[in-house]
């Protein structure tokens, strides 16, 4: 049997309409990734996934002062990966 093992790359998904595209792109240069959305990302998650790297994929939603996505703090305090935050609401 062939070891099936590979890097994999996160996206957490906090509503960007490009969310879909920079996964494609990804693929593309032969990058495994997969989106998920931020509600269903944990500190536990991410530590069973184990990506190589994390890409926060933001809306303009996810920048305004009420209601906008967060990912939970202990999250991100705990990723022993570098991540990257993107996000569309500067348009």
């Amino acid at each position: 049997m062939t070891d099936q093992s590979h890097d994999r790359l996160l996206i957490i998904d906090f509503g960007s309409q490009v969310t879909q595209l920079i996964a494609r792109r990804l693929r593309e240069l032969n990058v495994y990734c997969e989106i998920h959305p931020y509600q269903n990302v944990t500190a536990e998650f991410i530590r069973e996934m184990g990506p190589k790297a994390v890409i926060l994929s933001g809306g303009p939603d996810s920048v305004t002062p009420r209601g906008q996505p967060r990912a939970r703090r202990r999250s991100c305090s705990r990723w022993a990966c570098p991540f990257w935050a993107s996000a569309m609401a500067s348009r």
